[in-house]
């Protein structure tokens, strides 16, 4: 790996041109049980919803024919606990290993490569902090090939200044809440990004049926009826314009914590969002 992540759990980072002075452990506490929402994945699901106590212990994600997908225990109490703060952040920001394998989806590795290295820092100095979990949810299997890998080596991916604009919007929506691509249909290489950013139709399994992501661009289909309000609504709470709930796997719950500007970003991100049709 060819950067090298930097982890200060006491240290205070000052960003210039703003008011945030946090830790890198409170920045990266505020993305994983914030806006990128991991423990959607990571933490197990009983009948009445996540098991706490078992947070980010590793669970069943998605059982279908090309796969069979369980989020690993990344807890102290797992498999990561033995692997370096820098083969940490190759695993969550390049899909690789420690030693060499690839990992499968659904992680989205399409956003996760473009995560500032202050922000992946921060992520694995917070998950170092968390209580360990003894729990080992199996492994993960796949009846699909898997490429070598996602992408050339990431050396080094700047931060992205921290303010209500469409650029900081778009690295939420991306890179940390990875909205684009459950948003994005996908093709045999992947999601279609170049071509078909936000139009949705992905489909997700679950104990619930099956839900189908919505057209977020600014198309009748999608978003171009909406207000702000309506759509802030939507993300947040999972209600929509009428009231009626909004199904998983969409972390609501997650994605109510995050700051009224942070925010105010995704939503002005999404307005800058071409008009595409349903797929």
């Amino acid at each position: 790996m060819r950067f090298s992540v930097a982890v200060c759990a006491f240290g205070t980072w000052i960003l210039a041109g703003t008011a945030f002075a946090e830790t890198l452990v409170e920045r990266g506490e505020y993305l994983v049980q914030g806006i990128a929402g991991c423990g959607n994945c990571h933490t197990p699901m009983g009948p009445n919803g996540p098991v706490w106590e078992q947070d980010l212990g590793g669970r069943l994600v998605e059982k279908i024919d090309a796969f069979t997908a369980i989020a690993p225990n990344i807890t102290p109490g797992g498999r990561v606990a033995s692997w370096s703060d820098a083969e940490l952040a190759r695993a969550i920001r390049e899909g690789i290993r420690p030693d060499g394998s690839l990992i499968g989806p659904p992680m989205p590795y399409a956003m996760y490569r473009g995560l500032s290295d202050r922000d992946l820092s921060a992520i694995v100095a917070y998950l170092r902090t968390v209580p360990a979990v003894e729990n080992d949810p199996g492994t993960s299997q796949y009846n699909i090939p898997l490429p070598p890998a996602y992408g050339p080596p990431v050396d080094s991916v700047a931060d992205i200044t921290r303010e209500v604009s469409v650029a900081y919007g778009e690295y939420l929506a991306g890179p940390v809440a990875h909205c684009m691509e459950c948003h994005t249909p996908m093709g045999p290489k992947g999601p279609m990004l170049a071509t078909d950013l936000g139009r949705g139709g992905f489909e997700f399994h679950g104990p619930w049926g099956v839900s189908i992501a919505a057209n977020i661009t600014n198309h009748a289909d999608g978003l171009a009826g909406y207000g702000d309000d309506a759509i802030k609504t939507m993300i947040v709470q999972g209600k929509r314009a009428d009231g009626s709930p909004m199904l998983p796997p969409m972390p609501y719950d997650y994605l109510a914590r995050m700051t009224d500007e942070d925010l105010d970003a995704i939503v002005l991100y999404l307005r800058s969002l071409p008009g595409l049709p349903d797929s």
